[in-house]
């Protein structure tokens, strides 16, 4: 009676800290669409956007050694075929993501992180116990939370119910959560065993009983979905007594849980630089915007203390009574990672309708697209690396929506080639084109070895060369 008494009572309290703090954005596999997923820089990303924690999946190498992966076949993340069950770690570890970061174990991750206590985790177990009735995965993770004392940043989630249950047993205080994709899987054995159930979105909308109906037995309620540009599923979710979204796009899930909390500012701290063609004015507040004469000047570095969010729009200060719009102010991306695309022009891909926003961000989509055939000249970027945003006349549009226009020499692509893999676009066109006179040609191959290559198909024996569009649509460039 005593065990089940405090289990109730943890479960209350648990409940009043999830309902009382709007809800707990979940980054999933970090902040997949800045960074590559599951490594160092996207956590990170997710952190410094705003999410309580980090989703992250586990499995086992052929020697044992926890390994942070989705997929068995590490093809997609490294480009390298390596399956993580069928090699040993040491050899694992030697793939790379395009950010340069090596394929990490959970050993590694709770190093790195076991001195920041505001950094918090979610644990998923890729395992299917029909297939694979061991459970040296659990035993395992259970070891290396309490080698690094994670125990109270940590929760576990899982599709796999006998998973669950094992650490129910093993570790009878952690926070366990249930992976649904279907209604049909949460049933009265599961629920005593599990603290909440992360179910899909569709689910949530199509039974919007299943939020009431869980918190009347003391259960919390998770939704996932990717939830990219959909304001409308965002501002249905934060109007139901969600507990947390898993989402690819933690600072936006940050911004909403903001909107539903009432609270306009928070706190950013990070060194941003201004890439404003011309000075700014600072002003004193962001709620009445009352210019200064004082500047900030192109290329400028800020230190940014909060962010603020007025009228939709994200303002940061910069010192004490000073602040500006974020609009121009970069937090992830550098000049390096842009050089080559300035002063480069962009026109739409064939046959697509490339979105115009009114800011660089998801939820600031138009109705307008980018005019077809037409040259835009790129005035300004933002976003990281991975996931740019470039400024034109017409508004702001998504780097990877576009072809860029302007690589018509080595030089260029000697500028090109210097940066990281994370910041190669492949989205190149490699000749001037005249619109009315339009031929696209797509070269499709997984390795582009050297300059000359490219010269090579660009010197193919075709009518009007000097008017021809090569798009050459690569996994990844490599000079």
């Amino acid at each position: 009676m005593k065990f089940k008494s405090q289990l109730f009572w943890a479960l209350f309290f648990s409940l009043i800290f999830f309902t009382t703090s709007g809800f707990t954005v979940v980054g999933h596999r970090g902040d997949p669409i800045k960074y590559p997923e599951e490594t160092i820089q996207s956590d990170d990303s997710a952190f410094n956007s705003g999410a309580d924690y980090v989703e992250l999946d586990l499995r086992l190498s052929k020697d044992g050694v926890l390994v942070i992966s989705h997929d068995d076949d590490l093809e997609r993340v490294t480009h390298t075929h390596a399956i993580v069950s069928q090699n040993n770690f040491e050899t694992l570890k030697q793939l790379k993501y395009d950010n340069g970061e090596h394929v990490m174990s959970l050993n590694e991750l709770f190093e790195h992180y076991k001195n920041k206590p505001s950094a918090k985790f979610v644990l998923e177990t890729k395992i299917d116990h029909s297939i694979n009735p061991s459970y040296e995965l659990e035993d395992k993770i259970a070891a290396v939370v309490k080698k690094y004392h994670m125990q109270k940043r940590i929760m576990i989630h899982s599709f796999s119910a006998a998973s669950l249950f094992h650490f129910r047993k093993i570790m009878p205080d952690a926070y366990l959560i249930f992976i649904v994709g279907s209604l049909r899987r949460i049933n009265f054995s599961i629920l005593p065993q599990v603290n909440a159930v992360n179910a899909a979105s569709d689910i949530v909308q199509e039974h919007p009983f299943l939020i009431n109906w869980l918190h009347k037995l003391h259960k919390q309620l998770f939704v996932w979905a990717e939830m990219d540009e959909s304001p409308a599923l965002w501002h249905w979710l934060i109007n139901r007594n969600v507990d947390g979204v898993v989402t690819n796009f933690p600072a936006t899930g940050f911004k909403y849980k903001l909107a539903k909390s009432g609270t306009k500012k928070y706190a950013i701290n990070r060194t941003g630089i201004y890439f404003g063609k011309t000075k700014t004015s600072t002003m004193m507040n962001p709620y009445v915007r009352i210019k200064e004469k004082k500047y900030v000047w192109p290329n400028q570095k800020v230190n940014v203390t909060y962010g603020v969010r007025v009228d939709n729009k994200l303002y940061y200060q910069i010192a004490e009574k000073t602040f500006i719009s974020a609009e121009f102010v970069n937090l992830d991306l550098r000049h390096n990672d842009i050089a080559p695309y300035e002063n480069k022009k962009i026109i739409a891909k064939p046959n697509t309708k490339v979105a115009i926003y009114n800011y660089p961000d998801n939820q600031a989509k138009t109705k307008k697209f980018l005019s077809a055939n037409t040259l835009f000249k790129i005035q300004n970027f933002n976003g990281s690396p991975k996931n740019m945003w470039l400024y034109t006349k017409k508004g702001w549009i998504k780097a990877d929506q576009i072809l860029f226009y302007g690589f018509f020499s080595k030089k260029a692509f000697q500028q090109y080639n210097k940066l990281p893999r994370v910041s190669k676009y492949t989205n190149l066109v490699l000749l001037p084109f005249n619109p009315n006179k339009l031929i696209i040609l797509s070269a499709k191959t997984k390795r582009s070895s050297s300059y000359q290559q490219c010269l090579n198909l660009m010197t193919l024996s075709l009518p009007t060369t000097s008017f021809l569009i090569l798009f050459i649509d690569l996994m990844y460039f490599v000079f």
